[in-house]
């Protein structure tokens, strides 16, 4: 039993492997006599050593004494119904996730490390072949009732069970989940070697069994769960807005991980309707802070008297993370998109140069990878240990994969790139396509059609030249926009031709990549498997990710991936710029050094009651 175990009589005991003689559950002879039984830690690195030792003060992009108070006012766009963050059914409210703590903390200022938040101390297995996390006696849902492993037992098999499909992915590989007493849990993995597993079930949010006995999980609420983070919610107006209050007695104010950070004692989110309204209601101060994503808007819109005097300043925070992919996305699903040719005729069809030369500023920088902006994007030809890779499947991919450097068109800039449109035709004619009265049909008669199903109207724009050119080529293209809700349905069925997606990369992919584009997650509704990828050569790949045994395997086996699902054209790229543009009224601190990986917002700015006055909020 853990109950009224102290933290220090833990970590005492961690130095001589407490974990197998402490609690009978894990029997001793799980650890053979001649092998020294795994140590606990205070945290735990995919590769190499962790950064911050045992007992470390704080982190060091924080400010360990920054003031408490205040709020911040935020703002998105649409609506919400629901206070369920886990399931794909509904519109989650922007913060509903915010209020629960996790098992560990990510540091951004490290590649992928962990620390201690509701655990106290981890333990590896050998080969990684399990983990165990020793919960902290104080931890305390906010309604007061102790946070126990039988809470983390519960969450990760609700969520797998009853979450969005990404949490059936994510932990896959995860066999069994066991308890020792109350603060003791320990995840046994199916399969060895997933040095990504262990740091993936320490971002469990632990949720409360006790508040769901009764509750159906898989269906939206607004009824208000507790949690066991620094922030509960507070005031709620179903598609207006949200609240999430700071508890001044929240039982992990004083870890080392959580020192200089959560400063505000509010923090509301607004909904507007559309872009315009939202920058409007930041202009006029509703709106405290703005991360800025349209490049026009940050060249010239941001002419205003607050900007002028000084009282809202415009940051450019360096991003050091992978930028991913963000594309226009083709759902391979359809009939009409499954031939490769098809799908990179539509690709030629796209001038991002125009794009970015007429509507852009000359701000962006093309996306050509699933891992741009990283060491893990692939380059040049395959060769040494990711041809060696690739080898065993050449016979399945596209011979290109092994002779043609992956490179996107370049436009010449004119909107209408003729040499590019000529080879798009050629493509389609390739695919069995003719014209016939101006129309673009296949060998039935019936003519190719795409619908780009939106729900921003910042794309109008973007999107609009792109359909004129498909339809130069007689393909019956267009836009089709619909509200937020609608949008999200018809993108959990899977029931659109193409549409913008994100495929957000971290600085060590894993698991993950099977929700992107494994087999099994494109049948699963509400995965983000948008194009429909479902082929063995991407699944084995994904794997060899996932099971890499060092940094270097890790790269090469992303860039495979990247090479393989480059070359299969299943979306148009679209763009990425290396820094975070951020307009802030100039009514907050922060601290002096910024993390590594990130900006720090709002996690450890606080608000400056002098300089709101100032700024006049």
């Amino acid at each position: 039993m853990m109950t009224g175990f102290s933290r220090r009589h833990f970590l005492a005991l961690a130095g001589s492997a407490p974990l197998v003689g402490a609690f009978p559950f894990f029997a001793r002879a799980q650890t053979p006599p001649d092998i020294a039984a795994p140590a606990a830690t205070h945290g735990i690195a995919i590769y190499g050593d962790l950064k911050y030792p045992a007992g470390f003060p704080h982190f060091d992009f924080v400010r360990p004494d920054a003031p408490k108070g205040g709020d911040l006012r935020l703002a998105t766009i649409g609506s919400f119904d629901s206070l369920n963050p886990f399931i794909y059914l509904g519109d989650p409210a922007v913060a509903a996730a915010a209020i629960y703590d996790t098992l560990t903390v990510q540091s951004p200022d490290e590649p992928f490390s962990e620390y201690g938040l509701l655990a106290e101390a981890i333990t590896v297995g050998p080969d990684r072949a399990y983990v165990e996390f020793a919960l902290r006696p104080e931890a305390r849902f906010h309604d007061g009732t102790p946070v126990t492993a039988a809470d983390a037992v519960f969450s990760l098999n609700v969520l797998r069970d009853k979450g969005a499909p990404f949490y059936g992915a994510y932990y896959a590989n995860v066999a069994k989940a066991e308890t020792s007493g109350d603060h003791l849990v320990r995840f046994t993995f199916g399969t060895g070697g997933n040095r990504e597993l262990p740091l993936i079930l320490g971002q469990l949010p632990v949720l409360p069994a006790h508040w769901w006995e009764g509750r159906d999980f898989g269906r939206p609420s607004l009824d208000v769960p507790p949690g066991s983070g620094a922030y509960r919610i507070g005031a709620v107006e179903p598609g207006r807005g949200i609240t999430i209050e700071r508890l001044p007695d929240y039982w992990g104010r004083d870890l080392n991980v959580n020192r200089g950070r959560d400063n505000f004692d509010r923090i509301r989110y607004d909904y507007y309707r559309d872009e315009t309204a939202l920058f409007e209601a930041f202009k006029a101060g509703a709106v405290d802070v703005r991360q800025e994503r349209v490049a026009r808007l940050w060249a010239t819109a941001y002419d205003f008297p607050a900007v002028r005097d000084g009282r809202v300043k415009k940051l450019e925070l360096p991003d050091n993370t992978p930028a991913g992919m963000q594309a226009y996305v083709i759902n391979t699903r359809r009939p009409k998109f499954q031939d490769r040719r098809v799908r990179q005729a539509i690709g030629l069809c796209f001038d991002f140069e125009w794009s970015n030369k007429a509507l852009f500023f000359d701000a962006y920088t093309r996306n050509d990878s699933y891992f741009a902006n990283s060491e893990m994007a692939a380059t040049g030809l395959p060769e040494g240990d990711e041809l060696a890779l690739l080898e065993p499947f050449r016979d399945r991919l596209p011979g290109e994969v092994f002779t043609e450097v992956f490179e996107l068109p370049v436009s010449d800039g004119s909107g209408r790139d003729r040499r590019l449109l000529l080879k798009a035709r050629d493509l389609l004619r390739e695919a069995g396509y003719r014209v016939v009265d101006k129309k673009l049909v296949d060998e039935t008669g019936e003519q190719l059609s795409i619908e780009f199903l939106l729900f921003d109207v910042t794309f109008d724009r973007i999107t609009d030249p792109f359909v004129q050119n498909l339809q130069f080529l007689g393909i019956a293209a267009g836009v089709r926009s619909v509200d937020q809700s609608a949008y999200i349905n018809r993108l959990n069925d899977f029931d659109f031709d193409m549409v913008v997606g994100s495929f957000p990369q971290s600085l060590s992919p894993g698991n993950e990549q099977r929700d992107f584009w494994g087999s099994a997650a494109a049948d699963a509704k509400g995965s983000r498997n948008l194009i429909g990828v479902k082929d063995p050569v991407v699944d084995a790949l994904i794997d060899e990710v996932i099971f890499a045994e060092s940094r270097q395997a890790l790269v090469t086996a992303c860039r495979a991936l990247d090479r393989v699902l480059s070359w299969g054209f299943y979306v148009v790229p679209h763009w990425y710029v290396a820094v975070t543009r951020i307009a802030a009224w100039d009514r907050f601190g922060r601290p002096d050094t910024a993390p590594e990986y990130g900006t720090g917002f709002p996690d450890t700015w606080w608000f400056d009651p002098e300089k709101a006055a100032k700024a006049g909020g």
